[in-house]
């Protein structure tokens, strides 16, 4: 029982500060899982389903709000989730998850996942600012001509960096398809990044659930936590110093991210 208030009390945390910064939850949840010492691959699959099932409720809202490009999300689906079902099961088949080098693989993801997250926090004003100023250059100019085929190949790779680590599905994908999408209101963007989110989380951390990797309870009690604790930060962000809360997340993210990628 002592467990369980501990694991509504993380959720609640990491769900405040999901609504105070908008920052996903695989970036801070898993850390957290792994700092209360489960072993990486159940960390990771019960975080991804935790993230399904919370950015399901973001993804309605923007989908109310004419937010999506369900088109952009097709594109991105083609490549992530065949990629996510084939990784599960190459690692399953081939006897590796049972091995210590699948925890080590998981965790040095998990590791180059934050710190590519924390470099695009701090840089992707900047990214977006380029992106715009450049669309006449001849590589803004070709990723535009291909742009749906850009599209899959960034599902492709959100589908491995997402699947291995529980990252990338959030900060990571919206700036891809900013530079990718740079005359696109960028509301519309983090709308549809979200969308697909939800199927590619929900695929990913069901390849971890059957081949065990879940802590039902432990999924239970993160969201019993953080569900009404990501309406409450949403509340107060107004009245939080946002600017100063982003960049003190950066750092943790980037010193967590050197932790596990090469410590």
């Amino acid at each position: 029982m002592v467990d369980i208030l501990l694991y509504i009390l993380a959720g609640a945390g990491v769900g405040f500060a999901i609504g105070l910064t908008g920052v996903g939850g695989g970036s801070l949840m898993t850390p957290l899982l792994l700092f209360f010492g489960f072993p990486p691959p159940v960390a990771i699959g019960t975080d991804l389903l935790y993230a399904a099932l919370t950015k399901a409720g973001g993804a309605y809202s923007h989908h109310r709000r004419g937010n999506i490009d369900w088109r952009i999300v097709a594109l991105l689906a083609i490549g992530s989730l065949p990629v996510s079902v084939l990784l599960h099961l190459v690692l399953a088949n081939s006897g590796f998850q049972d091995s210590d080098g699948f925890a080590e693989l998981l965790t040095s993801s998990l590791g180059i996942m934050l710190i590519i997250t924390a470099i695009i926090l701090i840089l992707r004003d900047k990214m977006r600012l380029r992106a715009t100023r450049a669309e006449n250059s001849p590589v803004m100019k070709l990723v535009h001509e291909h742009a749906a085929a850009s599209t899959v190949v960034m599902g492709i790779l959100l589908g491995v960096c997402v699947t291995l680590s529980s990252v990338g599905a959030g900060a990571f994908g919206a700036a891809v398809l900013l530079v990718i999408y740079s005359s696109t209101p960028a509301i519309r963007i983090i709308g549809t990044d979200v969308a697909h989110a939800v199927p590619l989380t929900l695929v990913a951390g069901l390849g971890y659930l059957v081949s065990g990797y879940v802590d039902g309870w432990l999924l239970l009690s993160l969201l019993a936590g953080s569900l009404p604790a990501i309406h409450l930060g949403t509340h107060v962000s107004s009245n939080v110093p946002e600017r100063l809360l982003q960049r003190v997340l950066m750092v943790l993210l980037l010193l967590l991210g050197l932790n596990y990628a090469f410590l």
